[in-house]
Parts: structure tokens; C-alpha cells; sequence
């Protein structure tokens, strides 16, 4: 695959995140094989305020519930743009749930996963209705470089370990999503009321 510099074209950083996210996504399918879950690269995604295409969305049937935003530099803009993001799918699925249900007068209360990557660092924040939260203080850092490739080596014990963790993280998170698609608001408060406390 190549190595991920600072200055690596976007095309090889796209692969590097697509390939954590597919694999990510597998494992979640694998153990939760009763609920459909895909991957969209380039999503259109048109929210009351805002619309426009993320780079990657997985949804699950109608149901958004993770946005992932890669940026090179600009993890600053990344996560601004990840943000309006998250709230405009937040509106879609309140959207599709209502013309589901033809409940327009329901409590509202949602949340979504955003992740934004350089594909070295990967960031995950919590963006629910009343508020916004990071999963962690700084990101999980995965270090791509030709000397990794070599079996047996520390780079590539550092590697795998943070491969890893990035897609624990991310499994975590889609798991978490995907067994309260249905739930009712109030039970999606608490369950995002009880992270918010363990912080």
C-alpha cells in the first residue's frame, strides 16, 4: 500500500481510511448479523440548513449512524465540517422517522458517531441533540511506513496495536448505534447521558 507521509495524495489516504472502515464494518456484521449495515463513500446528505456529500456515511437501511470526514491537513475544518455534517444527518433521520411513523409531534432526541481522520490520527466524537461530545482527549495515532511492513519488526507491533484500537473504537461505536436504532428517544438520552458520565 505504500506509505502515508504528510504530503501523500489524497486517493492513498481514501484507501488506508476505506480499508479500516470496511474491515471495521465486517466485524460489527459478524456479530450483529441480523441488522443490514453499509458503507456509502460520497453521500449526499441534505439537511434543513445544509447539504452536501461526506466522504464516508454507514447507514443502516434509512438510518444514518456514523459520518466520517477525512482531511490532510485541516483537522481544525474536518471536524467543523464533520459537525454540520452529523447535524444535518441527525435531521435526515428525524425526517425519515416521521414520515415512518407520521409522528410529528414526538420528542426528538438522537444522536449520531462522527470520526475525523487524517488516516494517521483518528478522532471520534459523540453529536447528539442536546450536545456534542469527544470520545477521547486525543486521537489514536497509526503510524503507515515502509519499515512497518517488515514482519516481526516494533513499527509493526505498533502498527497492528493501533489498527487495532482504531477499529475497537469504531466497531464499539456502530455496535452502540445499531442495537438502539429502534429504541425509543428517551432510552437513547440515558444510554448517551450514561457515556457522558463515565467521563
Amino acid at each position: 500500500m505504500g506509505t502515508l507521509l504528510a504530503d501523500s495524495n489524497e486517493a492513498m489516504r481514501c484507501e488506508y481510511i476505506s480499508t479500516i472502515l470496511h474491515a471495521s464494518l465486517y466485524i460489527v456484521k459478524r456479530i450483529i448479523s441480523d441488522k443490514e449495515l453499509t458503507l456509502v463513500p460520497q453521500l449526499e446528505v441534505v439537511g434543513e440548513e445544509s447539504t452536501g456529500r461526506v466522504d464516508y456515511a454507514i447507514k443502516t437501511l434509512e438510518e444514518l449512524i456514523c459520518i466520517t470526514e477525512g482531511k490532510l491537513h485541516q483537522v481544525t475544518m474536518g471536524f467543523a465540517q464533520n459537525l454540520v455534517q452529523c447535524e444535518s444527518a441527525l435531521q435526515v433521520n428525524k425526517k425519515n422517522r416521521k414520515r415512518k411513523s407520521g409522528d410529528a409531534f414526538g420528542e426528538d432526541f438522537d444522536y449520531i458517531y462522527g470520526i475525523v481522520t487524517t488516516a494517521s490520527d483518528w478522532y471520534f466524537i459523540l453529536f447528539a441533540s442536546d450536545g456534542i461530545s469527544s470520545t477521547s482527549k486525543d486521537p489514536i495515532n497509526i503510524r503507515f511506513t515502509e519499515s512497518a511492513l517488515k514482519e516481526g519488526s516494533e513499527e509493526e507491533k505498533d502498527l497492528r496495536k493501533n489498527v487495532k484500537q482504531v477499529m475497537e473504537v469504531i466497531v464499539g461505536l456502530l455496535k452502540d448505534r445499531l442495537e438502539c436504532v429502534d429504541e425509543e428517544p428517551d432510552r437513547k438520552r440515558v444510554r448517551v447521558e450514561g457515556y457522558r458520565s463515565k467521563k
